[in-house]
């Protein structure tokens, strides 16, 4: 609907490119890690930083923070503020100002700025701008009159834990400099695992449902992997697209037990189609299908089962698994997947403008040609 207008302002839009993404998000945290030892990766394009002791090194926080932006805007081409403060929520905050007030140049220290100047400054920052203050709690703390982040600072702890709970007292704490939230050097396990996306073009038949989740399970069984942990259940969903009010609407799940917790691809797809088996209906337009893996626990400390305890098969399994996951990564994602996943995934979510893979595939580097 809105080509011809972007194309006429010169606007581009380009479809997502997860495998880009997440190279460059690994190769800021590298980077990151050359700062400061206790780094943690808490979003794809977001960390946190210890700075204990190691300000000395350095004229300034803000001039290490300048070091640091210059550097990854070198290095990888992406342009990122820094905040600095005493706490994770003050940090994130620091981050806001800095991406937001020019006047810093992208680099903002709460530390460094005088008391006065940051009340003022803390006044005219809208409360909902603070980290865990979503728009339910903005709105209850703005008809309580805490309506910027300085009202929030000066409000008593014991106010707020009496009407928000402890997460928000803990947030009042942190705002006023005082560290709740710890460092986490190594991600803990994920306690659920989903995997789902909207298709390309709708589904209206159960093959084609199927390959769809038994790709997504495939998906979230590298995951389960990867963390090293097991399931003891899955949930599968369909759905109908909500907004095509010209057809018929349909959206239902179900949970499907396992008789022992696994990480095998084969099993769990098995489950998936299992589920979808009972909840599939035929006659609707599907626009999406959805896994999930509950119950999780560490692949090393299973319970075993009284009648069919592990014995060949389970080291068969996990040897299979290891060799599968070891091509797709030396190989590339889905160059060995299960039969049940299919070929031509009419389904697929489109991204007919996708932008180049350029660190990760040869054959989509740029080059540079000099003449």
């Amino acid at each position: 609907m809105m080509k011809d207008l972007a194309k006429q302002h010169g606007i581009i839009a380009l479809s997502s490119n997860y495998t880009l993404y997440g190279d460059m998000s690994n190769r800021v945290a590298t980077i990151l890690r050359e700062y400061s030892p206790e780094t943690e990766v808490y979003l794809i394009d977001e960390s946190f930083l210890r700075l204990n002791g190691l300000q000395g090194l350095w004229e300034s926080s803000t001039a290490m923070g300048q070091h640091i932006r210059l550097r990854i805007l070198q290095w990888t081409g992406l342009p990122v503020c820094v905040g600095v403060a005493s706490s994770k929520t003050l940090a994130k905050l620091a981050n806001h100002v800095a991406k937001k007030w020019p006047e810093f140049n992208s680099v903002c220290d709460f530390n460094a700025i005088p008391e006065p100047e940051l009340d003022k400054l803390f006044a005219s920052i809208d409360v909902g701008e603070v980290w865990g203050v979503g728009g339910r709690i903005g709105m209850r703390l703005r008809e309580m009159g805490i309506e910027n982040v300085k009202a929030l600072r000066d409000a008593p702890t014991t106010l707020l834990r009496a009407h928000f709970g402890v997460v928000m007292e803990r947030t009042g704490n942190e705002l006023c400099g005082i560290s709740c939230l710890d460092m986490e050097d190594v991600i803990s396990p994920k306690k659920q695992i989903v995997s789902s996306r909207s298709f390309g073009q709708l589904v209206l038949t159960i093959d084609e449902l199927n390959e769809a989740a038994a790709s997504y399970m495939t998906r979230a069984a590298e995951k389960l992997r990867r963390q090293h942990s097991v399931c003891a259940a899955i949930h599968v969903a369909v759905r109908t697209n909500p907004f095509r009010s010209q057809d018929k609407q349909y959206n239902n799940g179900v949970v499907v037990p396992l008789p022992e917790p696994t990480d095998d691809t084969r099993t769990l797809i098995n489950a998936a189609l299992f589920g979808l088996e009972h909840i599939y209906r035929p006659g609707y337009w599907y626009k999406k299908v959805g896994v999930m893996l509950l119950e999780l626990s560490n692949a090393g400390q299973t319970q075993g089962t009284l009648f069919d305890p592990p014995g060949e098969e389970a080291k068969r399994s996990a040897k299979l698994m290891k060799t599968m996951d070891l091509l797709n990564r030396v190989l590339g994602t889905n160059s060995l997947s299960i039969a049940s996943c299919g070929m031509q995934k009419r389904w697929s979510m489109r991204a007919e403008k996708k932008s180049p893979k350029y660190t990760t595939r040869w054959d989509e580097t740029p080059l540079a040609l000099a003449k």
